[in-house]
């Protein structure tokens, strides 16, 4: 068998165990690279992992400790608060605040597991108070996360723009997002009606009131500090785009971070061991697995496996079928993107010189729509929210056939978007 097949089986073997097991597929991703290069085709240690990310392990370690600092000190918590409370209790609107404040942690760059985390036991909560559907609910509220999930400034938002840049389709990071968003709120706002949110705005619809919803936490100079950081890095970044130069996110966050701990915002072991350390591992290993593939043509062969069951005019619905039902067992940021997208060139060139950037961005809006299935970690975050106060197996159940179908759905709307 050659380097090639065997390069492409150990891919397979992450994924497939990342799919069925809790290993983090990052180690064994780095175990399998240095397996196949060092022993199979004779490779250095270096030489193969001279595949791994440095500059994307600063990006993420700035970006998650910047976040994990808003939420360890509670800053997040104070603003979702006051933004819940501006609703007075209407029931109709709830899902939609939801929505939205979602969608504005995870572009500013909590990124949508963080944005979950924090937003899904405030959300489920008030579902049950003002007699919303819990399942309604968490589709507002994990859609609305989801829609920032590949903001410039999000973990995810980083590792894809990363690898686009790397396959040389850059500065497209604002249109991706863009996509994205739109994707997420379209099938959001789809589910709200489908599902009788427009209900929950009769005068008969049951209200929670105002009071009930949230007292807020008074605001102290940590929490300013932390948020003048926050929009500190993100005018930066946007100035320095302006000015037709490349930010780097991930310096800007460390610096910001370091001085809000250097100021004691917040206790800073707490912080670092609030950072997803399993997904940076996550991401980094898979990056050198796919790295090795690269080297040893076996990214060629999954592509023609790919290209031999498209043609142009199919490419992007098969492609975003094919990525989401991977998504919806693995990890979004961690396996598929860096995964799948470095294919992307590739499978234009073999059919005929397409345009690359509607593949890659059908992987990354497929990828993405279903992530709020209960196998995923967006989806299990409500579920855990809604215990108590609910029957958490009927909303397992709804949020897996949602997750489940949005493959589906994700298919027809990258042929729709980019087709």
């Amino acid at each position: 068998m050659s380097l090639a097949w065997i390069s492409v089986a150990a891919l397979v073997l992450a994924v497939t165990l990342s799919c069925t097991t809790a290993i983090n597929v990052g180690v064994l991703s780095l175990a399998l690279a240095l397996i196949v290069g060092v022993g199979l085709a004779g490779m250095s240690p270096g030489a193969v992992l001279a595949g791994f990310p440095i500059d994307l392990l600063v990006t993420l370690v700035g970006v998650t400790l910047l976040f994990a600092i808003a939420e360890v000190n509670g800053t997040l918590a104070r603003f979702t608060e006051r933004a819940v409370r501006l609703c007075r209790g209407h029931a109709g609107v709830l899902p939609i605040m939801f929505f939205l404040i979602g969608f504005v942690l995870a572009t500013i760059g909590a990124g949508a597991t963080p944005a979950s985390a924090l937003l899904a036991p405030p959300a489920m909560a008030v579902a049950a108070r003002a007699r919303i559907p819990p399942f309604l609910m968490a589709i507002m509220a994990g859609n609305g996360a989801l829609a920032g999930t590949l903001s410039p400034f999000a973990p995810t938002g980083v590792v894809s723009n990363r690898v686009m840049a790397e396959i040389g389709l850059g500065g497209v990071e604002w249109l991706t997002f863009a996509y994205n968003a739109a994707a997420h709120t379209l099938v959001g706002v789809g589910g709200f009606l489908l599902f009788g949110g427009w209900k929950l705005f009769r005068a008969s619809a049951a209200r929670a009131d105002a009071a009930d919803v949230e007292t807020a936490q008074p605001m102290g100079l940590p929490h300013w500090l932390t948020a003048a950081g926050i929009a500190a890095v993100i005018v930066a970044v946007v100035a320095i785009e302006a000015m037709g130069l490349e930010p780097h996110v991930g310096m800007a966050a460390l610096i910001v971070a370091t001085i809000l701990v250097l100021l004691r915002t917040v206790d800073e072991s707490k912080a670092i061991a609030r950072m997803p350390w399993g997904v940076v591992l996550m991401v980094t290993g898979v990056t050198v697995l796919i790295a090795l593939l690269q080297k040893t043509e076996g990214m060629a062969l999954i592509t023609s496996g790919i290209a031999g069951l498209s043609n142009p005019a199919t490419i992007e619905p098969i492609v975003g079928f094919g990525v989401g039902l991977v998504s919806v067992y693995s990890s979004t940021s961690g396996v598929v993107l860096p995964a799948f997208l470095p294919m992307a060139p590739e499978l234009a060139q073999r059919l005929g010189g397409l345009d690359p950037l509607p593949i890659a961005w059908s992987m990354n809006v497929a990828a993405s729509l279903v992530d709020l299935s209960s196998l995923s970690t967006v989806g299990a975050l409500f579920i855990a929210g809604a215990s108590g106060s609910g029957d958490t197996r009927k909303l397992f159940n709804g949020l897996l056939a949602w997750g489940m179908s949005m493959t589906i759905v994700g298919g027809v709307l990258c042929y729709v978007l980019f087709g």
